[in-house]
């Protein structure tokens, strides 16, 4: 499990120290604040460890890395990820079954990374990143993009969940967690969706009925990518979710529903980082870390700070509770006028 990061200079995060990770962890604050590139980072470092020594990959850690970096932010160079105005090196700690993982590298670096230690363990789960938008419907545009045209556009986020939701659901007997969620799944949505080989094209089957995916609605197509990776088996009991706006094109009763679940698999044993400005995330992990006296890590930002606390010692002082309870404040003074 992912214990700790560290980041200096990566970008918007001038400084940014997160300890005692959980199985569920919330990352909150306003647009631009730097959510998805902490997500990013988090990613980039994880998929190293699990391309590293994989199969007859001959790459270095280091090697992997940068080319990781490289893809999944896409900057001209991967020295421009340091932050501007920065007078030292960007520099990422992380650690992992409380084993290190160190790197740093200066803003005139082109794609080679020489300061790298690794402590870690080869990994052999898989970790994704589920962005706010889903992919289904862009899922042939993607690989053709990155496999075919080698072309910017859609970072390794894309790619690599592409990838994952390309292998064939396997048969046989299921983690008892994943199998439950699963079920959980269809019931939100209705139905599945499932991968016509011939056609090369996704369907959301209904019953008896198919439909295109391009007429499926965007919620349905979100929720039906996690039951797709839970059904290939691409994730495991050691694997590692970073979520993107998980309340993105749901309505409110579905987000908590899909929480919900989370909340299950998390205690199967994956490790889930959520990235969010919505209100009804943020209320609903509280409730569920209260409900089952879960401790769920949540970092906010103020003003360029990060801030840790705990959903389970209540709801830290933030701009989205803030603004929640300023409208309920407005609503109330109209009321009595």
């Amino acid at each position: 499990m992912l214990d700790r990061i560290e980041l200096k200079n990566f970008g918007p995060l001038a400084r940014l120290d997160w300890q005692g990770l959980g199985l569920i962890n919330l990352i909150i604050g306003g647009n631009g604040t730097g959510k998805t590139f902490l997500l990013k980072a988090f990613y980039s470092t994880m998929r190293t460890l699990e391309e590293y020594r994989r199969g007859d990959d001959q790459r270095t850690a280091a090697e992997i890395l940068a080319e990781k970096l490289y893809w999944t932010f896409q900057p001209d160079k991967i020295g421009d990820l340091v932050t501007k105005g920065a007078d030292s090196a960007l520099s990422c700690t992380v650690q992992f079954d409380q084993q290190n993982f160190v790197y740093s590298f200066g803003k005139d670096t082109a794609k080679q990374i020489s300061s790298l230690e690794n402590y870690v363990h080869p990994r052999t789960s898989n970790s994704i990143f589920l962005p706010a938008k889903e992919v289904l419907s862009l899922h042939p545009i993607i690989l053709k993009s990155r496999e075919q045209d080698k072309a910017f556009g859609f970072d390794d986020t894309y790619l690599d969940l592409a990838r994952a939701l390309r292998q064939s659901p396997k048969m046989g007997r299921n983690y008892a967690e994943f199998a439950k969620s699963q079920n959980y799944l269809e019931d939100i949505v209705g139905g599945r969706v499932e991968y016509d080989e011939t056609s090369g094209r996704w369907h959301f089957k209904k019953g008896n009925q198919k439909f295109s995916i391009g007429m499926t609605a965007e919620g349905v197509k979100k929720i039906a990518i996690i039951d797709t990776l839970l059904g290939n088996r691409y994730l495991d009991n050691k694997s590692i979710v970073f979520m993107d706006e998980p309340e993105s094109a749901l309505h409110p009763a579905a987000v908590s529903k899909l929480l919900d679940i989370v909340a299950v698999l998390a205690e199967g044993g994956i490790q889930f980082f959520l990235a969010t400005h919505s209100y009804f995330v943020v209320k609903k992990l509280f409730l569920i870390a209260q409900e089952k006296n879960f401790s769920i890590p949540v970092i906010s930002a103020h003003d360029s700070h990060w801030t840790p606390a705990n959903l389970k010692g209540g709801i830290p002082k933030n701009g989205i509770i803030d603004e929640s309870i300023k409208l309920y404040k407005e609503e109330v003074e109209l009321s009595l006028k």
